[in-house]
């Protein structure tokens, strides 16, 4: 096997580091990918991991937004962990819809509004925002409690019922509206290519681009992965009527058209 090996200067996370980075069966018994320490900017070519892990480590990375995933559906926890990250992209669920844990420790979220992206994450349990400047913002528990309510452990800490209730008494009726309003801000900070994901990409829509990161996570060879991550990156998208080859079977090949009717694809959140 192949090791990287770690510097100052930032990498940007290919096909290629995402293969050969190490992979482990950690304590837990959940299969791990390790991409700590590499300085990655951005999240980019997760189709490379071909659904396989549990979990994937980023800590100690320059990562500035939570973005990027395909489809993985069996990923349950994400450590991000020292990272520069400021926002959480939307629809979250459609890329990660069993995503359990998830440790932001060591981050700049600075507003609770910055948070409601993971209220669409419905399996979530576990959450850190240690050392993250929100966690010092007033009703910081309470918000939490109330607008991500799957949320059972926050901070390492266990979310009381008494914490969920007084939730519900603060943000209840028109004055907890308008407390809301006072507390809830987001963060203006600047993030590279911030929007992309929900503009048209070379006039395909974001249902478009769904379908071609759905069929990222369900390539079976590196260089399936490689040939749809192109089209990704360059807002291509296979007409309705390409056919891909699926498999062999008698000398004839089985065809899989990529239609409007996959049953198994979330459909994309308004």
């Amino acid at each position: 096997m192949t090791f990287f090996f770690v510097n100052e200067t930032m990498v940007k996370l290919t096909t290629e580091l995402i293969m050969n980075s190490y992979q482990f069966i950690n304590p837990v018994k959940d299969r791990e990918l390790d991409l700590r320490g590499y300085k990655i900017p951005l999240i980019e070519n997760m189709g490379a991991t071909l659904d396989q892990f549990d979990t994937i480590d980023f800590s100690d990375n320059d990562i500035r937004k939570i973005d990027g995933f395909a489809y993985l559906k069996r990923l349950k926890n994400l450590i991000f962990n020292n990272n520069a990250i400021v926002r959480i992209a939307d629809n979250l669920d459609q890329c990660l819809p069993n995503l359990e844990s998830l440790i932001l420790t060591g981050n700049q979220i600075q507003e609770l509004g910055d948070l409601d992206p993971l209220a669409s994450l419905p399996k979530l349990k576990m959450l850190s925002l240690l050392h993250n400047p929100v966690a010092s913002k007033e009703h910081y528990r309470l918000y939490v409690a109330h607008k991500i309510p799957q949320v059972r452990i926050l901070d390492f800490r266990k979310i009381k019922l008494k914490e969920y209730e007084a939730a519900k008494t603060l943000f209840k009726g028109k004055e907890g509206k308008e407390l809301k309003k006072k507390l809830v801000k987001k963060s203006n900070q600047f993030v590279p290519g911030e929007g992309l994901e929900n503009r048209r990409a070379n006039g395909h829509s974001q249902e478009d681009m769904w379908r071609i990161r759905k069929a990222i996570s369900e390539a079976t060879s590196l260089e399936e992965v490689e040939h749809l991550t192109k089209l990704l990156q360059a807002g291509q998208i296979p007409n309705k009527n390409q056919k891909k080859k699926s498999g062999t079977q008698n000398g004839d090949e089985n065809i899989e058209e990529f239609d409007d009717d996959d049953d198994d694809a979330p459909e994309p959140m308004e």
